[in-house]
């Protein structure tokens, strides 16, 4: 199922809708418009297996973009538009792609791009035009809106966030199928996890060049519903959008749950949530304080996977479960757990350890760097593989996260992980976001501090910063409880939910010419 099919079926009705201006994109436009940038990218010379990118805000272009690429083939690189030119030209040229679709709106990064990828032949931008680029609109026009005379299912290739490290291109293989064929894996997930079907409207309030809006919005339209996309995440217009299209299902990041439990109590109960079935969160672990208090707002709606872009793994959770298991993350669907310590020795339920996913074989590579995928296989066997999260197992075979392990502070030979510490401190009325991690310490190595983002109208100060150490020792033991707060405007957090810590740590071990990348 893909756009053609319900082009047929209910061309008029909406496919997406822009949720700031109101603006909609048919079935019947999604489906032409794809067709014309497909028989585009074909006359320019790309066959299936080759790369296309987009560099593009929240916009509805980008979903003929997307289905232009997986109706022919291709492999689609989504490249987070907050990146500098430099940032995104590194990965554009990375992964080899020889078409590039971006805004007018990011001209001026996008401006950058072609001195970095000088293999890409084909500059397209949306809305307008800048140097070196021709008019998506005026070069498709060109084109006739029928399909290709095959259509190979493409595929995603998308980059790590590059919190840790350089991106990395995560590669999977065609599957070979044609694009008309069944559902995708995703698509069948949305169907028998969380009954979607063609009446779902579902609310993406996340940055489409992630992994997990960029699948569920796709998944959404092969069923045939209509995406609500929001240009950005602002926590008023998300409840208002879920009133005013009737959101059956949605999509979260815990920092979203955090931003809107921090309005007014009023203002958020002022919205019709009555339409809202399926509330599904993911990309970090929720703090259980704070799902505690969206079950209490919304009910027992809220479903939570954990999992990468390399789909190497897969668990569930639903909100009984949860209940039942504060704190979980769920069983697998896809694949099986192990929990293994660093001598890749398997661990008992309790123990806590890098979680490993095993499958029959390894379902990915990072593109062109073999050591990279080297790292991420267990030492003895090659098709467990792992994102670098610690975790342990319950004696039920729920999975319980702990953190990163680059996160992991290590003070007094004593390992601490900032995830605990965090989710007690955002908990704190006058914390609106909270960062915790290890500064070097001349007698213990490091010494854990808060890094915290006070909400509007909190005063900064030692009083405040007193009273929080203070609040985090009675939450958690007191050898974990940061011995300093610092506070800033706002942490480096992109709409993803991911955080920065990198950047974060540079500036307080000295280190120089960190980028985001």
């Amino acid at each position: 199922m893909y756009p053609g099919t319900w082009a047929q079926r209910t061309p008029d009705k909406p496919a997406a809708i822009d949720s700031g201006s109101g603006a909609t994109l048919s079935y019947r436009e999604l489906d032409d418009r794809s067709n014309q940038l497909a028989q585009l990218l074909w006359a320019r010379g790309l066959r299936p297996g080759d790369h296309l990118a987009i560099f593009m805000e929240n916009n509805l272009r980008y979903f003929e973009v997307i289905w232009a690429a997986l109706r022919s083939g291709l492999y689609l690189t989504t490249i987070n538009r907050y990146l500098t030119g430099e940032e995104a030209g590194y990965i554009l040229d990375n992964c080899d792609a020889q078409a590039v679709v971006a805004s007018y709106r990011l001209a001026e990064p996008a401006a950058e791009l072609q001195e970095h990828a000088p293999r890409c032949h084909t500059w397209l931008m949306t809305d307008g035009t800048s140097a070196g680029y021709q008019s998506y609109e005026d070069a498709i026009a060109q084109h006739p809106a029928q399909p290709l005379a095959q259509e190979p299912a493409g595929q995603f290739m998308l980059y790590s966030s590059g919190t840790t490290g350089r991106p990395k291109g995560i590669l999977r293989p065609l599957s070979g199928a044609g694009i008309a064929g069944e559902l995708s894996p995703v698509a069948k997930l949305q169907q028998a996890l969380w009954r979607v079907d063609a009446e779902a409207v579902y609310l993406s309030p996340a940055p489409l060049y992630h992994s997990a809006p960029l699948s569920f919005c796709t998944g959404i339209q092969s069923h045939g519903g209509t995406v609500v996309m929001m240009p950005r995440f602002d926590e008023t217009e998300a409840l208002a959008a879920i009133e005013r299209y009737r959101v059956t299902h949605s999509q979260w990041v815990p920092t979203m749950f955090t931003r809107m439990l921090k309005m007014p109590e009023a203002e958020r109960n002022a919205f019709d949530l009555s339409s809202h079935r399926v509330a599904i969160h993911a990309a970090a672990p929720c703090p259980e304080g704070v799902k505690r208090q969206m079950f209490d707002w919304w009910g027992p709606i809220l479903h939570e996977y954990y999992g990468g872009t390399e789909l190497n793994g897969l668990t569930h959770c639903t909100p009984e479960e949860w209940l039942a298991h504060p704190g979980t993350v769920g069983k697998p669907i896809l694949g099986k757990l192990h929990i293994c310590a660093e001598d890749g020795r398997e661990l008992p339920p309790g123990e806590d350890g890098a979680v490993y996913f095993e499958l029959p074989r390894m379902p990915f590579e990072y593109y062109q760097d073999a050591d990279k995928t080297r790292s991420a296989q267990h030492p003895e066997h090659p098709n467990w593989s792992a994102l670098g999260d610690v975790g342990h197992l319950d004696d039920e075979g729920f999975l319980y996260l702990t953190d990163r392990a680059t996160f992991m502070i290590i003070s007094g030979g004593v390992n601490i992980y900032p995830q605990e510490i965090e989710d007690a401190l955002v908990l704190h009325p006058q914390v609106a976001d909270v960062a915790v991690i290890g500064v070097p310490d001349a007698e213990m190595g490091e010494a854990v501090k808060a890094v915290v983002q006070l909400v509007a109208g909190a005063e900064p100060g030692p009083a405040l910063e007193a009273e929080l150490i203070a609040y985090a020792r009675q939450h958690i033991a007191h050898y974990k409880c940061p011995r300093s707060v610092d506070f800033v405007e706002e942490l480096p957090r992109l709409p993803t939910g991911k955080l920065y810590k990198r950047l974060l740590k540079d500036q307080y071990w000295g280190r120089t010419g960190s980028r985001i990348v």
